[in-house]
């Protein structure tokens, strides 16, 4: 408890029925005067990750007068790692991502962002909390969101810590983020393959494959990772190899 003395500790999370579907989203706020404060509600239509954002972003922005230091929980690496690391590269990419595309979520990632300069970044610290663990706060916060995504009844606390039935302070020593998966390289394609007005055609590139379906209704068109995969595809759509062009 020594460790979060004089600290507002937030507890977060988001959860959708698929992504995109129903969603709901759940926080707990412990304030060091022993106050605790359940925040949550819903949205339809929506994905995991928006709903992730809008728990962090309610949060602090419930407690955007307090003026301590706030430690905050949260079981989505996407959030941690896009408001410390990936936000600086988006920012100077004129909100892009690495690829060139528009960054997905750029409301909610500008109003986070907003809101952690508002406070002071120094004054947030992010911490990763493996979800589904049996963590009291994460638990509770996941039971919110799911309630809300479901649009069942969701009673929630606000009241003194000594009658709150979850521990928002019973915090794993370890926060740190996992590893980051490496990617792994896409499959070199053998073929592009394509149906166009019921005559089937072979592509060495995907630039060539797309120009003859593109605009074209009921064309059928794939890429192929082999010569037996690409038998397998076309006679899943009524052809054999002999009808290639």
């Amino acid at each position: 408890m020594s460790l979060f003395k004089d600290k507002i500790v937030i507890h977060t999370d988001g959860a959708c029925s698929g992504n995109p579907g129903p969603g709901g989203w759940g926080a707990i706020i412990a304030y060091p005067e022993g106050i605790v404060h359940e925040l949550g509600d819903g949205a339809r239509p929506t994905t995991n990750n928006k709903m992730e954002l809008t728990a962090a972003i309610s949060a602090l922005y419930f407690v955007r007068t307090r003026t301590e230091e706030v430690y905050l929980c949260t079981d989505s690496t996407y959030v941690i790692r896009g408001i410390t690391q990936w936000i600086w590269g988006w920012l100077k990419r004129g909100w892009k991502n690495a690829e060139g595309d528009p960054v997905a979520n750029s409301d909610e990632w500008k109003e986070l962002f907003r809101l952690v300069q508002d406070r002071g970044a120094k004054n947030i610290s992010w911490n990763y909390v493996r979800g589904h663990t049996g963590n009291p706060g994460n638990e509770r916060c996941d039971e919110i969101a799911v309630s809300f995504s479901k649009n069942q009844y969701c009673s929630l606390y606000k009241g003194p810590l000594l009658k709150y039935e979850h521990n928002p302070y019973d915090i794993p020593e370890d926060t740190s983020l996992p590893p980051m998966k490496p990617k792994q390289e896409k499959a070199a394609a053998y073929s592009y393959i394509s149906v166009v007005n019921g005559q089937v055609a072979r592509h060495a590139t995907w630039p060539e494959c797309e120009r003859r379906v593109k605009g074209v209704s009921g064309a059928k068109f794939k890429k192929t990772l082999s010569e037996e995969n690409e038998v397998e595809i076309l006679n899943s759509w009524g052809y054999s190899s002999e009808d290639l062009n």
